[in-house]
């Protein structure tokens, strides 16, 4: 492999937790911010940073690596802060049976994409999603592809492939194109990593979940095929669902945190997250609607949806749903919105809840996942929006004093009457929101120097001859 003058020549582990064979040689960025700097090119999943999205961006983004007409870097960033990964529990799960250290991962506080856009020096391929949030939209010129399974809600362009089919996990058309791009770049690794996440998100490929298609059996057989010491699928697929839906010690916010998507639409913001629990145990946590009121507030969200899931004899889903807001006017429109939904219907039927500010349902589409819940919930905010916009007024909406009185009572959550607030417990020391621990703030962003300099630095350390390159 020839060197480009534009580039240093390192051994750099950042790419070797793919792939053994990524620890040879590998091209970074290391000219700084100047105009001539060719850049990065990041390939990043979704803000929920579920199992899918970590490992299609690692597993395209190695892919990308090989391909010889790659002018800038591909680099995997993990759409969401270093504190909050080990929340994932299921993704470190799977790093930690292939061999992988998360210690090698960038994040999204680690990385100013905004700064490298800014100089000219950033490309993006989307993985598991195919629009950007509201507050990445300036960043939308810079995507160059996309690979994903949900609901197109992107206009085409030449300029811009984009790879989108109703399958149960992203990591199948990254395996397709594996598979019919570059085949020898699977190996055990990268091949536990697909196989592991098709499992997962396709439930162990049981159709009464009605998660997995045609597709994703054919890659899941492909793979076994190909690699015939895979983990049994059975003991896998339980092993990542044990990991996934053990939240023992956490709190009420990093169980949120740990799923969860964002949306907005005028005056409102608000958060969506899986629960892996029954709705009835997520009620009944110590200081619930505290640690709710506190989440908006530390967040700055209106309103919060949380949609829990488990499963009956492990494999029947059980889905049910809860709206909460302080806001009656943000809780009860959304919930009517839920209710009244078509496309698809959720057989939402009311249930008792504990608290004045929760909605409760039970789902009775448990094929509806967040998947499919989120385009309703977006429908619903544009629509919203346009109407506060027609009326040049919010006030016409009846949203009388609501969002302001929301906006001074968020200063000050109620208590739960009779109920021990859990938010002053410290979180578990499984993770990096321990009380004291100096990534509370989440870690400091690195802008395109900073980062340049950490690189040349491993460089320096890691191959000598690379020096005054």
């Amino acid at each position: 492999m020839g060197r480009d003058k534009r580039f240093a020549v390192i051994r750099y582990e950042f790419l070797s937790y793919i792939s053994p064979a990524a620890c040879d040689t590998v091209l970074f960025h290391s000219q700084g911010c100047s105009k001539n700097s060719p850049g990065l090119h990041v390939v990043m999943g979704n803000e929920a940073c579920d199992m899918d999205s970590m490992v299609s961006a690692l597993t395209f983004a190695y892919f990308r690596s090989k391909s010889l007409d790659c002018k800038r870097m591909p680099v995997p960033v993990l759409n969401v802060p270093r504190a909050e990964f080990p929340l994932r529990s299921d993704s470190t799960f799977l790093l930690r049976e292939t061999g992988l250290s998360q210690d090698c991962l960038l994040f999204r506080d680690e990385v100013d994409l905004h700064g490298l856009h800014k100089n000219k020096q950033l490309t993006l391929t989307l993985v598991d999603h195919n629009v950007l949030p509201r507050a990445d939209s300036e960043l939308e010129d810079a995507v160059v592809e996309v690979i994903d399974h949900h609901l197109l809600q992107r206009p085409t362009s030449p300029s811009c492939p984009v790879t989108v089919e109703p399958v149960g996990s992203c990591a199948t058309l990254v395996t397709e194109r594996i598979a019919q791009k570059a085949p020898d770049v699977l190996d055990q690794q990268v091949a536990q990593l697909l196989y592991g996440t098709i499992l997962l998100d396709c439930v162990n490929m049981a159709p009464e979940a009605g998660k997995v298609t045609p597709k994703d059996s054919q890659y899941a057989v492909f793979l076994e095929k190909r690699f015939p010491k895979l983990p049994k699928r059975g003991a896998l697929f339980q092993s990542l669902q044990n990991a996934k839906f053990d939240v023992s010690g956490l709190s009420t916010e990093q169980m949120l945190l740990k799923d969860m998507k964002a949306a907005s639409g005028g005056d409102l913001k608000l958060a969506v997250s899986v629960i892996y629990m029954t709705l009835e145990a997520f009620l009944q946590r110590r200081g619930l609607q505290q640690a709710l009121c506190e989440f908006c507030h530390n967040h700055n969200y209106n309103l919060v949806v949380a949609m829990t899931i488990s499963f009956i004899d492990n494999k029947q889903p059980l889905r049910q749903l809860a709206v909460y807001s302080s806001s009656t006017v943000y809780r009860e429109e959304m919930s009517k919105a839920l209710e009244k939904a078509k496309n698809p219907s959720l057989d939402l039927k009311p249930m008792s809840s504990p608290y004045p500010d929760v909605k409760a349902f039970i789902q009775g589409n448990t094929l509806a996942s967040r998947k499919k819940v989120m385009p309703i919930i977006a429908d619903f905010l544009k629509e919203r929006e346009r109407k506060v916009y027609q009326s040049g007024n919010i006030e016409d909406l009846d949203l009388d004093d609501d969002f302001n009185q929301d906006q001074s009572d968020s200063q000050q959550c109620p208590e739960d009457a009779g109920i021990e607030d859990d938010g002053q417990v410290p979180p578990t020391p499984m993770n990096s929101l321990v009380e004291g621990c100096p990534l509370d703030n989440g870690l400091p962003k690195i802008s395109p120097e900073v980062l340049v300099e950490k690189v040349t630095k491993m460089a320096s350390m890691e191959d000598t001859s690379s020096e005054g390159q």
